[in-house]
């Protein structure tokens, strides 16, 4: 990075900012995605050393701008030393994750585990054992107080496949019994599931996987993979495909379609275009 690009990005930002990275000269230095010019290298630099903070998204671009006008003033003179960083992030990642094995916690925020196990018993955090878990674990005592009379806020929806929920392979494997693999990247002929198949999430479970398309206003569910405690019976296979349609036309909306189609689906085909008739907006 060429010497003074960080300070012709700290002048633009306060003159100019917020700004995005093609506001302020580019993200690119040729059509390679991997090729960053100069103005990022120089833009991702200030972000990490936190001279400039994300203040928001537009589409898929985050719009910087200095930490010093972005950050409330009674925040940014804080001077953490490294020790209450770590225990202040692992403290956050289990109050996120609720309960979490170390390699969880360490994974929230990007850690190693030594950091983790070096912090954790300043950080209020309570040692538990978990049903079926090998390892230990930490729990969130604030969740810990509220599991007498917990009630469920569930959500019926797609999750995109790099949603914090099942970000975490393993994580997801051992709490939901989900095993998920991104198949964008496998050969169109090996995919199990499809290309970009998004989990369907249903009552605080993961029962299934929809690969998703849209033929104008038409969203088109190409394979829907139930897992098979969603089909044992005639009952969970009416129950599954009440949510499925729920969710697909849900995600109809986000996308501006009026129409659903499924293509390809492991639920009684009747069943499924039943609810699917039933879910639609009215």
């Amino acid at each position: 990075m060429p010497e003074g690009v960080c300070d012709e990005i700290r002048a633009r930002l306060k003159a100019d900012g917020p700004l995005t990275t093609k506001e302020l000269g580019g993200a690119k230095a040729s059509a390679e995605w991997w090729d960053w010019s100069d103005h990022k290298i120089g833009i991702e630099w200030l972000l990490d050393i936190g001279e400039v903070v994300c203040v928001q998204r537009v589409g898929w671009r985050r719009v910087y701008d200095l930490a010093e006008r972005a950050v409330p003033a009674e925040l940014l003179a804080r001077e953490l030393d490294d020790d209450a960083c770590l225990t202040a992030l692992v403290a956050r990642a289990g109050r996120a994750l609720g309960v979490g094995t170390r390699a969880d916690l360490a994974d929230y925020y990007r850690l190693k585990q030594d950091q983790v196990e070096q912090v954790v018993e300043a950080t209020g955090l309570v040692p538990v054992k978990v049903a079926g878990w090998t390892q230990r674990a930490w729990a969130d005592p604030d969740a810990l107080a509220e599991l007498s009379g917990l009630r469920g806020r569930h959500a019926t929806t797609l999750l995109s496949p790099f949603d914090s929920l099942v970000w975490d392979r393993a994580r997801a494997s051992r709490v939901f019994g989900f095993d998920h693999r991104l198949e964008a990247y496998v050969p169109k002929a090996k995919r199990v599931h499809g290309y970009f198949a998004m989990p369907l999430l249903v009552g605080g479970r993961l029962l299934g996987r929809v690969d998703p398309a849209r033929e104008g206003r038409t969203l088109i569910a190409r394979q829907v993979s139930m897992e098979a405690r969603a089909t044992g019976t005639p009952s969970r296979s009416e129950s599954s495909a009440a949510a499925l349609a729920t969710a697909l036309w849900r995600a109809a909306s986000w996308v501006g379609c009026d129409d659903v189609r499924v293509e390809r689906s492991d639920l009684p085909r009747d069943v499924l275009e039943s609810a699917l008739k039933n879910a639609a907006p009215s």
